[in-house]
């Protein structure tokens, strides 16, 4: 299999999962406004003792934000210790201009891209049609981002399947198709049951799929926004998990549950990451599940943040 790829701390995909320290990864989205961008940086500045993996930041809709994802990733790789990943996506761009900007990160330092297809210009339930001289398709845009240089790549996966796949395993051939173009690791939509993650983990390894595929967590304040992101994405809510909504400010999944980490600061609580228990957990921030590399704590997580 091409690409055997090393895992967050640099391991192999199998012990990737239980050496080493807990690890996360956050995702940002980048500042519309200046109100938000000093949110942001706050919320940089308030994360960055808990010493992630990476933190990553998103590109809009039809990659409406790509000046303010370029210049936010710039300005943490030159203003911190943090590790900057770069959304990149197939949509309303020439394979031209998608290669330029790579090679702009690369130029700058910025190593770690996260290759998506992307979202239409309407949304996520709008049609999608490849850019007529671009990438089509996610695993098309890791091929081509390997040839530009020796980027770490990470790409979607999708526990519950996307939206748009004609099938399961129709979806995990998706999955293998971006592996096999040069991808070092996927990371998941965000779920709210950690069975269905189990699940999804198992029938990757089946299919052959061995770079390490990280749960995606969505930490939430609002039940309401909740419901609309889950049903845009096709994530199930747990209807054990319903009633937790306001335990400690926020819902994850159970056996997915994080306390803060000791440097974390504690003026207040958190809403960037929303780390409250809803579950038994332990003071690292590691998820408690017998069924985990046989017994041992799942090492590595991704947080979609709030700024």
């Amino acid at each position: 299999m091409q690409n055997s790829a090393r895992g967050l701390l640099g391991a192999d995909p199998v012990s990737d999962f239980d050496a080493g320290p807990p690890r996360i990864s956050f995702e940002f989205f980048p500042p519309k406004t200046q109100e938000m961008e000093e949110r942001l940086w706050a919320s940089i500045k308030r994360l960055e003792p808990l010493r992630p993996r990476f933190v990553s930041v998103t590109y809009g809709a039809g990659g409406s934000t790509r000046e303010r994802t370029h210049s936010t990733v710039r300005r943490i790789r030159q203003e911190t210790a943090l590790e900057p990943a770069a959304h990149l996506t197939c949509v309303a761009a020439a394979r031209e201009e998608i290669d330029a900007v790579a090679r702009d990160y690369w130029e700058v330092g910025i190593r770690h891209i996260v290759a998506l297809r992307g979202d239409p210009p309407g949304g996520i339930g709008a049609g999608y049609a490849p850019h007529p001289g671009g990438y089509a398709y996610a695993a098309d845009l890791v091929a081509g981002l390997k040839k530009v240089a020796d980027f770490e790549i990470s790409v979607a996966a999708y526990p519950e399947t996307h939206p748009s796949a004609r099938s399961p395993g129709h979806d995990l051939d998706n999955l293998k198709a971006k592996l096999d173009a040069g991808a070092s690791r996927a990371i998941t939509q965000f779920f709210f049951d950690a069975d269905v993650f189990l699940r999804f983990r198992d029938r990757a390894r089946a299919a052959g799929i061995e770079i390490p595929i990280v749960p995606g967590i969505l930490p939430v304040t609002n039940f309401a926004q909740l419901k609309r992101m889950a049903a845009a994405c096709g994530a199930s809510i747990a209807r054990r998990a319903r009633p937790q909504t306001r335990r400690g400010g926020c819902l994850v999944p159970s056996r997915f549950a994080f306390t803060p980490h000791p440097s974390f600061p504690r003026k207040r609580e958190p809403r960037a990451a929303g780390f409250q228990a809803d579950a038994p957990c332990s003071s690292q921030g590691q998820a408690l599940d017998p069924r985990f590399r046989g017994g041992d704590k799942y090492k590595k997580s991704h947080a979609y943040t709030r700024q």
